[in-house]
């Protein structure tokens, strides 16, 4: 039987909740600054380093699938630390990974030096996000805790604006030292955060199998719910990924006019996706309900795709109108990590909060390596389509397959 807190130890427990919350806002708002850095920087940076043509294309896509190796790697071993050693450790220690990585990225001379430094920075922003949602989720009352993770989704996916106005004011290097050396400053607020109580009570219990990740494939009740939390997003990297990414390839196609800008199309679709992080957030509390919410924005980035590849001849201003709407239409990602974090008991809560975002970042490398496949035979533009059908199939497969779970309560292990 679990006791329940005080009336005081609860109102005690809100004003660290509150801290929580800030952190790990910030240490998502620094981790989507670098995360999307390279996608804003890749032209600059690749003409940099002496490539030209096709090159900064292919070797911009192998950079961005190394990144993602490194991002499917970090969500397991950070994910598996997070449920046997806290979620603080693995909060500040990938914080500390990322940001050593990046101000070392600033200095490469080298392709495959980017590379290594790309795998490693992956590694280190696997842990962040699921991290803090696992942090704050437990923390927070389960009929507000939505706000919360609502909270750290929209500050967090601001970085993204920030990262295209560093890149607009210094050159690529300088970008990723700054990241660097931000992240390095978050660290100084580690002081001020507690760890989650309920993984507190846990380690007290030594019966229980923390952080078993093999666990989620040998029972199918919980393979089955573990595949659909990674499913209903699989289209959100699809467009981040290749639409957004590879926008200036994919408009002169199109016929659209004047020069397109991956990073201003990647800092339209980010302020679209933090819009819509703000929105699906109060929306599930309003409704009480994650997967009405989810339905209606898959819907929505579904049309949007559609949209996109419809597209004829249209100036560049409404192409980045288009951006926003992609992005805001995927702004469902603070609710799929808090249904990822809410389906699970404590023993296993942040290994999947924090692995299942990851795999679905991950799932650009075969995302990328199909496109890759099937552009010569198809060309750019049916290629791509013929891809995003795919991932729609995906998400809505997952959709399907998902439980309610606002409301839930988070105090029990899976067994």
């Amino acid at each position: 039987m679990v006791t329940q807190p005080s009336s005081s130890s609860t109102r005690f427990s809100m004003s660290l909740i509150n801290v929580a919350v800030i952190v790990s806002a910030l240490g998502y708002f620094v981790d989507i600054y670098d995360l999307l850095l390279f996608s804003i920087v890749r032209v600059r940076s690749l003409t940099d380093l002496g490539l030209t043509g096709s090159d900064i294309t292919d070797k911009g896509l192998f950079l961005i699938n190394v990144q993602m190796v490194g991002l499917l790697l970090g969500g397991i071993l950070f994910g598996i630390l997070g449920d046997k050693k806290g979620r603080l450790t693995i909060l500040f220690g990938s914080i500390l990974l990322y940001s050593v990585a990046n101000l070392l990225n600033s200095f490469v001379q080298t392709v495959e030096q980017y590379a290594i430094l790309r795998f490693i920075a992956g590694v280190g922003l696997a842990g962040e996000l699921g991290a803090g949602v696992a942090l704050v989720a437990e923390s927070l009352p389960k009929e507000t805790r939505g706000y919360g993770t609502m909270i750290i989704a929209s500050v967090g996916l601001s970085g993204a604006a920030l990262a295209w106005a560093v890149a607009e004011l210094f050159n690529w290097r300088t970008a990723f030292l700054i990241g660097g050396l931000m992240g390095i400053a978050l660290l100084l607020l580690r002081v001020r955060v507690f760890e989650s109580g309920l993984f507190d009570r846990m380690k007290k219990d030594s019966t229980v199998s923390r952080g078993n990740f093999l666990m989620l494939f040998t029972r199918w009740s919980l393979f089955k719910k573990y595949l659909s939390c990674i499913l209903i997003a699989i289209q959100t990297w699809y467009i981040v990924g290749i639409l957004i990414t590879l926008s200036p390839e994919f408009t002169k196609e199109l016929g659209v006019s004047g020069t397109i800008d991956a990073g201003k199309a990647v800092l339209f679709s980010y302020l679209g996706i933090s819009l819509g992080d703000l929105f699906t957030g109060l929306l599930s509390q309003l409704l009480k309900s994650r997967k009405k919410v989810l339905a209606l924005f898959l819907a929505f980035s579904s049309a949007m795709i559609l949209w996109y590849f419809s597209v004829r001849n249209i100036s560049s201003e409404l192409f980045y109108v288009i951006c926003f709407l992609l992005g805001m239409s995927t702004g469902y990602w603070a609710i799929f990590v808090t249904v990822a974090a809410e389906k699970f008991g404590t023993n296993i809560r942040a290994t999947v909060a924090t692995t299942a975002p990851n795999f679905v970042r991950g799932s650009l490398v075969p995302i990328s390596w199909l496109f890759a496949q099937l552009k010569p035979s198809l060309g750019l533009l049916n290629a791509g389509a013929v891809v995003g059908a795919v991932c729609v199939a995906l998400s809505f497969l997952g959709l399907w397959m998902s439980e309610e779970t606002f409301g839930k309560d988070l105090d029990y292990f899976e067994v």
